[in-house]
């Protein structure tokens, strides 16, 4: 991956900001000499039209489009593994820690932009990079290894969340289509969900996007409504007919759903800098404490009314055990709906990073919409082809994201931590120390619980095929 690509997605995200907000605050005149100067207004000026700013409310609606999708509905499971006690107990730490280093990263990256003077902060792989950079002497041979790393990680994350939507689409489709004696095979319902989702792939910005994701909103928020009113509607059994806590191995299972279920930190750089006012952001009721408030609300009543009703017999998706009734198409329609329209989010995230590479490999200056939206319409088909090859794509999506997921989300914000609190001659503090090596044990948890219970299930499958 090419060192100046972070350098000119930043330039495109750079007119998401109005210049009096550009530093939350200072003006890009001041962070820009002569020349440069001009040349950056001019790039502002020439691209505002393309990446208008987003509104808090807007951001907002990216965001927890973002972190809502098909681990919502499979929350009852995980409790089921957690038991009714722990896994809420669990699911409440997870989502502090998690938001934690979001803002970890996010004042990483304002620390870098203070330091370097840049006009916007830096996009997760860059912040890094720079972290390493400035670090102790030793580490900043380190610093471009890193940056790519991170950036490989969220694309391989980000176009593997794509591949799943599309195995989940086709999957929930063609159980609908059954219903109504329709047998059409899944590979050719795959085919058929390409379209819708290519049309909202094309979005090259967020602004644009809003509708998109709160359409996607308020389908999943449907879904989930209509299936918790299936099951509050005859009352709940008594607590004491579920398990309040569970066995390691089912709580290593909970662990990994739960984990990746708060994976959004690939979108907080993004959406920040494509804010209007960015300083809005992580404020205390900003957009992300908001935001994440919200979802890991939804999570936990998602988990704990899923499992009070239907014990063990839980389905991997809430939407599983509604039977086939015309609300519970209706529900796994919606949910289907709200899933594909999430797929330009998580889409979007991964084009930012692999766009100014491919359009330097192809020679292309400039803006280029056309290239642009024919290298989205590339990495569609991809992804799509990908999802249509790959056997028990879902497993192996399991196991990368326990690999790539978990590095994203818990081990690079305390390590980048660690690194800009240090200062010459000294450490970072007994404080920060202590902290961020808990989330490094949580994280090492996590990658080796997830990846060991990923690889079982995976051995299961191909053991189970061969016997048949």
């Amino acid at each position: 991956m090419d060192a100046e690509a972070p350098n000119q997605l930043e330039k495109n995200q750079t007119a998401t900001v109005p210049r009096q907000e550009t530093a939350e605050g200072g003006s890009t005149g001041e962070t820009a000499v002569g020349g440069a100067a001009a040349k950056v207004t001019k790039e502002q000026d020439h691209d505002a039209e393309y990446h208008p700013p987003t509104s808090y409310l807007e951001t907002i609606v990216h965001l927890f489009k973002g972190n809502i999708g098909p681990g919502l509905f499979a929350m009852g499971d995980a409790f089921k593994n957690g038991g009714l006690l722990v896994a809420p107990l669990l699911t409440v730490v997870i989502a502090v820690v998690s938001i934690h280093c979001q803002h970890v990263l996010v004042t990483c990256s304002k620390k870098m932009r203070d330091l370097k003077g840049d006009s916007v902060c830096a996009d997760y792989a860059q912040t890094v990079e720079q972290c390493f950079e400035n670090g102790p002497s030793k580490l900043r041979g380190w610093s471009r290894t890193m940056g790519r790393l991170v950036d490989i990680f969220i694309c391989v994350t980000q176009l593997g969340f794509c591949c799943i939507y599309f195995v989940f689409i086709s999957t929930n489709l063609k159980q609908i289509l059954q219903a109504y004696d329709i047998d059409m095979n899944v590979h050719l319902v795959m085919l058929l969900a390409f379209v819708p989702v290519l049309l909202s792939s094309l979005i090259t910005n967020l602004k644009w996007l809003t509708p998109v994701s709160m359409f996607a909103n308020v389908c999943m928020i449907l879904g989930l409504a209509i299936t918790l009113y299936y099951a509050l509607k005859d009352g709940l059994p008594e607590v004491e007919e579920r398990a309040l806590w569970t066995n390691g191995s089912q709580l290593a299972l909970f662990f990994g759903t739960a984990i990746f279920a708060f994976e959004g930190i690939a979108l907080v750089m993004p959406l920040k800098n494509a804010m209007r006012k960015p300083h809005q952001f992580e404020r205390p009721l900003g957009v992300l404490n908001v935001g994440m408030f919200l979802v890991s609300v939804m999570f936990m009543f998602a988990g704990s009314v899923g499992y009070m009703k239907w014990g063990e017999q839980v389905g991997g998706s809430l939407t599983l055990n509604l039977g086939d009734t015309i609300l519970a198409q209706a529900v796994k329609l919606m949910v289907s709906a709200g899933v594909l329209l999430g797929y330009p989010l998580q889409f979007f995230v991964a084009i930012q990073i692999m766009w100014p590479n491919a359009k330097q490999m192809c020679g292309i200056e400039g803006r280029s919409l056309l290239g642009e939206l024919g290298f989205r319409t590339f990495m569609v088909l991809v992804t799509l082809a990908i999802a249509e090859m790959v056997p028990a794509l879902g497993l192996f999506i399991s196991l990368i994201g326990a690999l790539c997921s978990t590095a994203l989300a818990l081990v690079f914000p305390p390590v980048i931590e660690l690194i800009s609190r240090s200062e010459l001659n000294k450490g970072p503090g007994i404080w920060i120390c202590v902290k961020n090596l808990v989330i490094l044990v949580l994280a090492l948890l996590g990658f080796f619980t997830g990846s060991y219970e990923s690889l079982k299930q995976i051995v299961k499958h191909f053991g189970e095929e061969e016997v048949h």
